[in-house]
C-alpha cells in the first residue's frame, strides 16, 4: 500500500506562520488577491529544501490563506497525486513534466529549480571519469525515470551502454547502502543522498567520493555548459487559470529564496531538516552540490530541449513523443 505523503512538521508550520503578521503590515504585498490555499509538493531532495525555507521563513504567507510544503517519496506517487488532481504544484522531474504535458494531462513548468544535482559515487580513486565505469556494478535507483535516463543517454553517447552492469535500487538511500555494503562498485545519487553515502562512508572507514559530476559530463555533450535542467516547479492549468498573478509572484519569491538557500546553507537546512527527514547537517553540506536555482522555464527552454532531445533519443516516448510546445511553458 502507498504511504500517505508526510505533511510540513508543526514546528515548521508555525514558524511560516509567524511571519503572516509581519507580511500583512509590509505595503506594496499582495495580499488582496491570496489563494486560499497555496499547497507546495516535492521531492526527498535539493529543491524541496528551497520549498521548505519559503515555508518555514514565511517568505511566501501573503500568497494565501494556507501555506503547506509536503514530500513525495517517489515518483509514482507524484504521478498518481499529479493524475488525480491531489497536487497542483510540485517541484517535478522536467522530463516527467514534459511526458504528462504530451499525454495532455494539462501541466505547465513554472521554473527549473535545479541545475543537476546527479554523481556517480564510488571508492575515491577507483572511477576516472565515464569511461572508468566499464565492467562497473553500477546501483540505479527508481529505474525507468530521470536519473535512469539522463544515466543511460549519457553511457550510449560515450558507447558504453554494453559495458556497464546497471543493477536496479529502490531509492538513492538504498543504492546507497548497496555502495556502502560493498555490494555494488558504484553507485549514480542525487543530492542529499550522495552527501550521505560520503559521510557516512567516512563514518565506516570506507573513503567515497563524486567520482563524476554529471552535469559536467552532460554540458560537454550538449556544448551548453554544465547545466543538467533536472527538475523544476510544475502547475497544473487549472491552478495557473484560477489564481492568475499567483504564479509570476511565487517565482519572483522563490527567485529571492533560493539566493537565501545557497548563501546561507546551515539556515536553509534547519528550515528543511523536518520536512526532508534527514540531518541538518547532511542537508546543509548537500546544498552546494545541489546547483540549486529559480530559472524561469522560457529562459531555462534551451537547456530543457536539449536535455530532453538527449533522453529521448532512443525512445520519444520517455516524453510524450515529442517536445513540448510552448504552452508547456508557464512563464
Amino acid at each position: 500500500m502507498r504511504r500517505p505523503l508526510p505533511d510540513l512538521s508543526r514546528r515548521t508550520f508555525l514558524a511560516g506562520t509567524a511571519g503572516l503578521g509581519a507580511s500583512l503590515a509590509a505595503p506594496g504585498l499582495l495580499r488582496a488577491a491570496a489563494a486560499p490555499r497555496l499547497a507546495l509538493y516535492g521531492p526527498p531532495a535539493g529543491p524541496s529544501v528551497t520549498l521548505a525555507h519559503a515555508v518555514a521563513t514565511g517568505a511566501l504567507a501573503d500568497l494565501a490563506d494556507e501555506v503547506s510544503l509536503t514530500v513525495w517519496r517517489t515518483p509514482d506517487e507524484l504521478r498518481a497525486g499529479l493524475t488525480s488532481g491531489a497536487i497542483d504544484l510540485s517541484v517535478v522531474p522536467v522530463q516527467a513534466a514534459a511526458n504528462l504535458y504530451n499525454r495532455g494531462l494539462g501541466l505547465r513548468l513554472v521554473n527549473t529549480m535545479t541545475n543537476g544535482l546527479l554523481y556517480i559515487v564510488a571508492g575515491e580513486g577507483a572511477v576516472g571519469g565515464l569511461a572508468g565505469l566499464a565492467g562497473k556494478r553500477l546501483a540505479v535507483p527508481f529505474v525507468n525515470d530521470t536519473p535512469d535516463f539522463i544515466l543511460r543517454a549519457l553511457l550510449a553517447h560515450h558507447g558504453l551502454g554494453d559495458s556497464v552492469t546497471l543493477e536496479s535500487s529502490g531509492s538513492p538511500i538504498e543504492a546507497a547502502q548497496l555502495l556502502l555494503a560493498g555490494q555494488i562498485d558504484v553507485a549514480v545519487l542525487s543530492e542529499p543522498s550522495s552527501t550521505v553515502a560520503v559521510l557516512r562512508g567516512g563514518q565506516a572507514g570506507r573513503a567515497l567520493a563524486r567520482a563524476v559530476d554529471l552535469q559536467q559530463e552532460w554540458g560537454a555533450v550538449t556544448g551548453l555548459g554544465p547545466v543538467l535542467p533536472q527538475a523544476g516547479l510544475a502547475v497544473t492549468e487549472g491552478f495557473a487559470a484560477a489564481n492568475p498573478d499567483l504564479v509570476g509572484e511565487l517565482q519572483r519569491r522563490l527567485a529571492e529564496v533560493t539566493a537565501a538557500v545557497n548563501a546561507d546553507p546551515a539556515a536553509a537546512a534547519a528550515s528543511a531538516t523536518g520536512p526532508l527527514e534527514q540531518p541538518a547537517p547532511v542537508l546543509a553540506a548537500s546544498i552546494p552540490y545541489s546547483n540549486l536555482a529559480a530559472v524561469p522555464a522560457s529562459e531555462a527552454r534551451p537547456a530543457v530541449e536539449a536535455m530532453l532531445k538527449l533522453m529521448a533519443a532512443s525512445d520519444a516516448a520517455i516524453i510524450g513523443g515529442k517536445l513540448p510546445d510552448d504552452g508547456f511553458y508557464a512563464l
